[in-house]
Formats: C-alpha cells, sequence, structure tokens
C-alpha cells in the first residue's frame, strides 16, 4: 500500500483523520464526562483513594485493591485534589497521551512520509488502543511510558529510558518485559563485541545496565506487596494463575502469539506492499525450508503439550467461540501463532521484545488488550524503519541523531 502524496498532503491527511477519529472519539463519550464503563467504576473509586494527599501513605500503596501498579491511581488522585473535575480529568489525561503517542508514531516528516501514516492506521487496529484512549484506563499511561524508553533508548539517552521504564513498571507490572528485553539484547551486543577483558568499556556497559536498573524496579513493589501485587486483590479479584506466585499457564502463551499474529502480523503484511510480500514470502518458502518446518513442527509440539485456551476476553476470542469444532478454534489460534513466530524468527531487538512479553503472559489470563505496549513499540520502530534492525548477530544496536539519522550505538564501538 503505498500513497503517492506529497508532504503538505500527507501531513495534511493525517491532521484530518486523528481529527476526525479523536473528535468521535470524544463525542461518543459525552466529552469525556459520560457514565464509567467496564474497570472504570472501581478505578475511580481507587483513585479516590489517593485524592486527599498528593504524597501517598506506605499503607495506602498496600492496600489499594487493584492487581496493578499504583502510579496511574496516584496521577488520578492527584488531579482529582488539585482540579475537582472527576473522572473527567484522568480521561483527558489518557485523551492527550494517546494523541501524543499518535503523533510520536504516526506524524508525517520528511524522513518517514507516508510509512509514518499507515503505522498509525496499524496502531488503530489494535483495539484497545483507540477505545481506552477515552476511558480513565492504567493500560496507556503504561504504553505512554514504555514508548519515552523506547524513544530515549535509540536516542542513546540511557538514564531518560531508564527513568521511563521504572515509571512504566510502576503503571504495570507487565512492562517489565521491555527493559527486560533491552538489558538482553544489549548485554549479548556487548559481551559479542568484547573479545577479553581489556577491553571491557564501563560506558559500554550502561546500555544494558541502565534497562536492567528499570527491570530490577519490580521487586521493589513485589517487597512492598509481599506478593505480585497487593494481598487484598489477590485474594479477591486475581485470576487463578496469580494467586500462587510460581503458578504457570504456558498455554497462554499461544493465546497471546494469536493476538499478536492478528493485531500486529496481519495489519503490517496488508500495509505495508502486499503483493510484494507475498513474493518475498514465497522466495522464502523455499530458501528456508527447514526452517520454517522446524519452527512450524516446534510450535505444534508446544501446542500439543500445552494448548491454548479456548476462553479469554477480546475481538478474537469471540470469534474462537462462534467456531462450530474445537478442531476449528484450535487450528485457527495455531495459524494465527505461527504467523507470529515466522513473522519474528530473526534474531533481533523486535523478536525478543515479543519473546519477553509471551513469557511475562504465562502469569496473565488470555485478554488481547495485553498486546497494546507491544504494538505501539512495534509501530514507532516501524515508522522509523528500526523494526528490522538490532540484530544481534550480523548487525550492531543503533542510535538516532535529532533528525532520525540512524547511527552505531556505544556497544557497537568495540575497542
Amino acid at each position: 500500500m503505498k500513497l503517492q502524496l506529497n508532504h503538505s498532503q500527507q501531513k495534511f491527511l493525517f491532521l484530518l483523520g486523528i481529527t476526525a477519529i479523536y473528535t468521535a472519539l470524544i463525542v461518543s463519550h459525552n466529552f469525556l464526562d459520560g457514565p464509567k464503563l467496564g474497570d472504570e467504576g472501581h478505578f475511580w473509586k481507587t483513585s479516590l483513594t489517593f485524592s486527599d494527599r498528593l504524597i501517598p501513605t506506605i499503607d495506602s500503596l498496600r492496600n489499594y485493591g487493584e492487581l496493578n501498579t499504583p502510579l496511574p491511581f496516584i496521577i488520578y488522585g492527584v488531579l482529582e485534589y488539585f482540579f475537582h473535575q472527576g473522572i473527567f480529568a484522568g480521561r483527558l489525561l489518557n485523551l492527550i497521551l494517546s494523541l501524543s503517542m499518535v503523533f510520536i508514531i504516526g506524524f508525517p516528516s520528511r524522513d518517514k512520509g507516508t510509512r509514518a501514516i499507515l503505522c498509525a492506521i496499524g496502531l488503530f487496529v489494535c483495539p484497545s488502543f483507540i477505545r481506552h484512549g477515552a476511558l480513565l484506563y492504567t493500560d496507556l499511561m503504561a504504553c505512554f511510558w514504555v514508548l519515552m524508553g523506547f524513544v530515549s533508548y535509540i536516542r542513546s539517552r540511557h538514564l531518560l529510558s531508564c527513568i521511563a521504564f521504572i515509571l512504566a513498571i510502576a503503571s504495570r507490572q507487565y512492562m517489565l518485559a521491555f527493559p527486560a528485553a533491552i538489558a538482553f539484547y544489549e548485554f549479548i551486543v556487548v559481551f559479542r563485541n568484547s573479545k577479553n577483558l581489556r577491553e571491557f568499556n564501563l560506558a559500554n556497559q550502561w546500555r544494558w545496565i541502565a534497562p536492567s536498573i528499570a527491570a530490577l524496579s519490580i521487586f521493589g513493589w513485589i517487597y512492598l506487596f509481599q506478593g505480585l501485587a497487593p494481598e487484598t486483590a489477590i485474594e479477591n479479584v486475581a485470576p487463578e494463575v496469580q494467586k500462587n506466585t510460581w503458578t504457570l499457564q504456558a498455554g497462554g502463551a499461544i493465546n497471546f502469539l494469536a493476538f499478536v499474529g492478528l493485531y500486529i502480523v496481519l495489519p503490517e503484511f496488508f500495509l505495508f506492499s502486499p503483493v510484494v510480500k507475498l513474493q518475498v514470502m514465497l522466495k522464502s518458502l523455499k530458501q528456508h525450508q527447514r526452517k520454517i518446518i522446524l519452527i512450524a513442527a516446534g510450535l505444534l509440539l508446544f501446542f500439543l503439550v500445552f494448548p491454548p485456551f479456548l476462553i479469554g476476553w477480546g475481538k478474537l476470542m469471540q470469534i474462537v467461540y462462534l467456531l462450530p469444532s474445537d478442531i476449528l478454534k484450535f487450528a485457527l489460534l495455531y495459524s494465527l501463532s505461527l504467523l507470529t513466530c515466522l513473522r519474528f524468527s530473526q534474531p533481533n531487538l523486535m523478536s525478543l521484545v515479543v519473546l519477553f512479553n509471551t513469557l511475562i503472559m504465562l502469569k496473565a489470563y488470555p485478554w488481547e488488550k495485553y498486546i497494546m505496549p507491544l504494538a505501539v513499540v512495534f509501530w514507532y520502530l516501524k515508522s522509523v524503519g528500526l523494526e528490522q534492525q538490532f540484530n544481534i548477530f550480523k548487525q550492531q544496536g543503533l542510535a538516532l541523531t535529532k533528525d532520525n539519522t540512524a547511527l552505531p550505538s556505544l556497544s557497537s564501538q568495540g575497542k
């Protein structure tokens, strides 16, 4: 899909589309002052417990009764403390965060052009993204900090990236996957480039130490909660897999990979030159037949040992419910998850991000909204042309200058 538009036309098209989408969103939610929907009711009630003071007490942080870390509730509470606008202020903040992410990903600069617009369209395919843009949910705030972490990371602003990822984890525990993936990738790159101890360079180590510090911040919350979440939340609202620290549900990995296949892999295929991609895919089937067979067989074995869940939340699971037989249900989930495995089979940072998110989902109920931060990161890297970069074995890490020019990272300087 290729749009033949000059830069002014690209910007006009983007601004027109975003204005139409977000105007419709605001109006449909009664100008952000409509009735509470879904989890908004108890999220707002929790936010009010943080609205009587600027600095929460340790007791309030341990006993607020929600499964995710408290930063969003604290911020919503602070907004109520200052402005007394009720749920409107929190919804407005999420709308601003949503718009900010769309502009970072989709605004057609001269370097990105229509690629950025297509990436914005791909982001909107993720159903939770636009829906949560006008609701008092915690996911958008976590996504925003994850995006800031990646924007800072590719510009080699590692301290800022570390802080952003710490704030992301303080918004939702699952965001741990992103700094962990970066730390793992950068450690491999540094280790591969260091031939002996005499070449050890502390500046290079900061590239993996900074995201490691962010990832390790999760243990601060575990210590505070004496578990993965506040005890009252674990007892009252946690799914069974989260009630025991060491319980995992491996089949949930297939569900998550299927969500990625439906909402990231397929949209990318249809948005970016599908005819060319199909030709490349058919050629790849011949050249890498053995690799594809091994991936398909390995996934099938995992599928048979750890079958996916036929229950869950989201559009895909609604489609699964409608299928008349379990064989068709399993076939659909296997096909979509196989697409994901094949798409992200190259050993690069993006594949590590998918892998680490999949591992985290072993502790989660099958819910397609959990791919939202992954979609944000993927479409951002796609928009700046880096989703295929950061190859672990063939190419060094990259960083961007202020004008989005790719440059070798510190870790690639070796000697």
